[in-house]
């Protein structure tokens, strides 16, 4: 695919993501909590990969670095509600959950030097 014509296309879809997850939260916070969680992203970007180097080797390593970032994350998403329970306000809150975030992911990062091992 001709790189212009890529970037043309992923910069909208991108920008309807980003867009659209808050507005359908404030509507119907469950069709948001569905889309949301969805890797649209990510499946543009595996996509626009394929179609720029047809090298699914590089995909498949995309995709398993990819599953292994998230794991660090997603203490974040028990977090929030957590901390918003017992009065927590929003910025304090999402400051602690990016610390904990930041720090799990360096033992994250070292379980896939050992996955990869084991592969």
């Amino acid at each position: 695919m001709n790189q212009p014509i890529h970037l043309l296309t992923k910069a909208p879809i991108s920008a309807l993501v980003i867009v659209a997850v808050p507005e359908f939260a404030k509507r119907d916070n469950t069709l948001a909590s569905l889309v949301h969680p969805l890797p649209l992203m990510l499946l543009a970007a595996l996509v626009g990969l394929f179609a720029e180097t047809r090298d699914t080797a590089l995909i498949g390593r995309h995709a398993f670095g990819t599953f292994w970032s998230v794991l660090p994350t997603l203490p974040l998403f028990l977090l929030l509600p957590l901390l918003f329970v017992r009065g927590w306000q929003f910025w304090p809150a999402l400051a602690v959950g990016i610390v904990v975030t930041v720090l799990l992911h360096a033992p994250t990062m070292r379980l896939l030097q050992v996955a990869r091992g084991r592969l």
